[in-house]
């Protein structure tokens, strides 16, 4: 198939069966997380075999399907993203920690974009079959039934989802304001360390937001785009426009998308502080 002709529906078949083969992959090794070899990238940040091998089918499903496309994944090829053409942006293995540890919340997650603009996005929860699935303009799903956000407008009855900034410790600062202020005003917060897997949550409604304040393009892709197609609001914490680099990321319904960037904004104001958040 020319790349340049694939319709986005073509797309999203594509990256759900490269998502599904991929899963099948890591499912069959879950049972040797204990002998899998393993490094650290960084602080926090590991790779296995697995999350590798599972690039590498995702990686030849698309060289045959589409020649010529670009792919940008986690492991094989970081790099930064062409602004022109197809491009695959695939984390073989969103949740890799929580993989090794045997705690059910890791996914493939893979998203299509044609020059720029998010086409196609697959959310594939390896440890519970669950699959979220968007298309530009054409609604999102989860295994195969519509989804939406929720309709939750009061932040003392919302749960928001979060992500730890465990590679960018210079903003934890900033990050424990915010928690600080969204915890004291919101019923919880959850942190279950798969962004890709809390922005689908975000898009079928069981949690009302999710903020988080540094991530890479392959964890918030396809997530982003099933907020969005799920009639929700995905942005960057200053409310911009959310670019195929690290970006903070910021969904959630439109109510909440609104109250929680306002909320982050005056948590993290210089002239805010922890005394001021008490009496607020």
């Amino acid at each position: 198939m020319q790349a340049e002709r694939a319709t986005d529906l073509e797309l999203l078949n594509a990256i759900v069966e490269a998502a599904a083969q991929a899963a099948v992959g890591i499912a069959r090794r879950a049972g040797e997380r204990r002998t899998l070899a393993v490094r650290a990238k960084s602080a926090s940040d590991f790779v296995s075999d697995v999350d590798l091998e599972a690039e590498t089918l995702i990686r030849g499903c698309f060289a045959s399907a589409f020649p010529g496309a670009h792919v940008m994944g986690e492991e094989l090829s970081p790099g930064a993203a062409p602004a022109e053409g197809l491009l695959f942006i695939v984390d073989p293995l969103d949740g890799t920690t929580n993989f090794l540890h045997g705690y059910p919340e890791y996914a493939v997650s893979i998203a299509a974009a044609v020059d720029g603009a998010l086409a196609a996005g697959v959310v594939h929860n390896v440890a519970t079959g669950e699959r979220f699935t968007a298309r530009r303009g054409g609604g999102a799903y989860r295994n195969g039934e519509r989804i939406r956000v929720s309709d939750v407008a009061d932040p003392s009855r919302a749960l928001i989802g979060t992500g730890f900034p465990f590679r960018a410790v210079a903003v934890l600062n900033d990050y424990l304001q915010q928690f600080y202020a969204v915890a004291r005003a919101t019923s919880g917060i959850r942190r279950a360390g798969s962004a890709a897997l809390d922005l689908a949550d975000v898009a079928c409604g069981r949690f009302d937001a999710f903020w988080e304040p540094l991530l890479s393009p392959w964890d918030f892709a396809a997530g982003a785009l099933l907020v969005r197609e799920a009639g929700g609001v995905a942005t960057d914490l200053d409310g911009g426009e959310i670019v195929f680099g690290p970006s903070s990321i910021l969904a959630g319904n439109p109510a909440m998308h609104r109250w929680l960037h306002e909320t982050i904004a005056v948590a993290t104001s210089p002239m805010t502080s922890t005394t001021d958040l008490r009496r607020s």
